[in-house]
């Protein structure tokens, strides 16, 4: 299973519902970076993905963009395979 990253904030409703939808696809372990508590977390989380919104979701290398674009990417059948890939 790859690794997944995810930026967050402490109240985030998109940030339960990515999580939510994570770990019910088998995902044990999401490495989470509090961008409400690391300013210099979220410069870095904008200057990567060019957004400003959490959360913001890696699985592994890949950047999928936030809880709409990953319930997006589920819909399609794209998720279990990301997570799956070596």
């Amino acid at each position: 299973m790859q690794a997944v990253k995810m930026y967050t904030t402490a109240v985030c409703p998109y940030c339960l519902r990515a999580k939510q939808l994570l770990k019910a696809k088998g995902v044990e372990q999401i490495e989470e970076i509090r961008i409400d508590l690391d300013p210099a977390q979220r410069d870095h989380m904008m200057q990567i993905t060019g957004r400003r919104t959490v959360p913001q979701i890696y699985v592994g290398a890949t950047h999928v963009g936030g809880c709409d674009d990953l319930m997006a990417l589920d819909a399609q059948g794209g998720l279990l395979p990301l997570l799956q890939a070596a």
